[in-house]
């Protein structure tokens, strides 16, 4: 199965949905990597917090696929922000993988409080210029983080990774991210499960022949997010990107608006300042 790739505002292109891998053990990472690259994921999206990049470095190494088919996307954790600690820290992330260079680098989180964002920022710029990262992003931005760092370095993330869901379904950061031309990217999409079962999502789903995980999924990319569902279950991974059989109508998409609550399933960016 093929995915669809956008392209993001350095020219370079990233595949449309990727697999999650948050609280996915190192041991477990392996194997639910390489079935989703069996399965024709071309995207994994791990983290240094996530304990799991030496895993998805296995699967990388023993999948078969030639590195360039692949896009990477790693992130540094809050401790290690500054531009000192973030080298080090990214030079820990690439020998963890075991690869020369990652697609995608990010922030994991602003955690204004300890306000080293824009230092990290310049340091990820320097990476990227050295040609260790291709494209350069941020995650968990809100309006007043993106517009800091785009106004002390004139340079532009690639890619908003936040929560996203039809819960939260951001429409102030993906109104401030489409004014600097930045893609958003949805992590928890199916708001860490909580909306699995919805009375709207289910009659949608029933109505399409689909789950409601495939309409949470479908509805990212018709707004035009990158996506990351997350699991380590086969047959959901395999399920997760057959979605471009059904297309979602302005009645499911009006109905889907409707369950906009506000309500989160992680931290608020703007107060998550932790370890």
């Amino acid at each position: 199965m093929s995915i669809p790739s956008l392209t993001m505002n350095d020219g370079k292109t990233i595949p449309q949905i990727g697999l999650g891998v948050w609280q996915v053990p190192d041991d477990v990472a392996t194997d639910a990597c390489l079935t989703a690259l069996e399965c024709g994921y071309r995207h994994i999206d791990t983290a240094a917090l996530y304990y799991n990049e030496d895993g998805v470095g296995r699967a990388i190494a023993s999948c078969g696929l030639a590195r360039s088919d692949l896009f990477i996307t790693t992130k540094v954790w809050n401790t290690d922000q500054g531009y000192d600690a973030t080298m080090g820290a990214f030079d820990l992330s690439l020998s963890k993988l075991g690869v020369d260079y990652v697609d995608l680098y990010l922030i994991h989180w602003p955690t204004p409080a300890r306000d080293l964002y824009a230092d990290t920022w310049r340091a990820l710029i320097d990476l990227r210029d050295s040609g260790r990262t291709v494209s350069i992003g941020v995650s968990n931005f809100h309006e007043a983080h993106v517009r800091r760092i785009v106004a002390e370095t004139g340079v532009v993330p690639a890619i908003n990774q936040v929560e996203l869901h039809p819960w939260l379904p951001q429409k102030d950061v993906r109104a401030v991210d489409s004014e600097f031309g930045i893609l958003t990217e949805g992590w928890s999409p199916l708001g860490s499960g909580r909306l699995i079962d919805d009375p709207t999502l289910v009659r949608i789903a029933d109505r399409h022949g689909a789950t409601t995980a495939q309409v949470m999924i479908r509805w990212q990319l018709q707004i035009g997010n990158v996506v990351l569902p997350k699991s380590v279950t086969p047959e959901r991974i395999r399920s997760n990107i057959d979605v471009f059989g059904f297309t979602l109508d302005d009645q499911d998409l009006a109905q889907i608006d409707s369950l906009a609550s506000g309500q989160r399933t992680g931290p608020d960016p703007d107060h998550f300042n932790e370890a």
